[in-house]
């Protein structure tokens, strides 16, 4: 394998590292306005984190899920979800480090280089994976709360 290839996979690893990291802390995972006229507008925005509303003159407020106990399973499971794909990242880039040619850090040997970048490219593609499935639910869940006619309940 070449030493272009290998460090361009790890900067693209690196780089969907710090998207999943943006993502996270991104507050409009889901969005839903009200509008009935031009004075009268409402905003209502969430994340895995928190929910914030914000009314037309766009003043906010946020306010923290109160209890991990009271959210719901699917939302418990995408917050775990992401939170495991970010350390697997973590884990893959000092992995990935350690099995780069062009670092002279651990074994010299060509084939344990090989086989520990091989590794930290399996762990990106498994955080990747996490993210994924998270993110992916979540949409669903959304798609299916818009589409749910109102009082009907899961």
């Amino acid at each position: 394998m070449s030493l272009a290839l290998e460090i361009t996979g790890f900067l693209l690893g690196v780089a969907s590292w710090l998207v999943t990291g943006v993502s996270l802390a991104n507050d409009y995972w889901k969005v839903s306005s009200f509008a009935g006229s031009v004075i009268i507008s409402n905003r209502h925005y969430e994340n895995l984190w928190h929910s914030c509303a914000e009314d037309s003159t766009g003043i906010a407020e946020c306010r923290d899920f109160e209890s991990l106990l009271a959210l719901s399973s699917f939302l418990q499971a995408c917050r775990a979800l992401m939170i495991i794909a970010l350390i697997l990242g973590l884990i893959s880039m000092i992995v990935s480090i350690m099995g780069l040619k062009c670092i002279q850090c651990g074994s010299n040997n060509e084939q344990t280089k090989a086989k520990t970048a091989v590794t930290g490219g399996a762990l990106f593609i498994l955080a990747g994976l996490c993210t994924m499935t998270a993110v992916s639910w979540y949409g669903a869940r959304v798609v299916q709360d818009f589409y749910r006619p109102r009082g009907e309940v899961t």
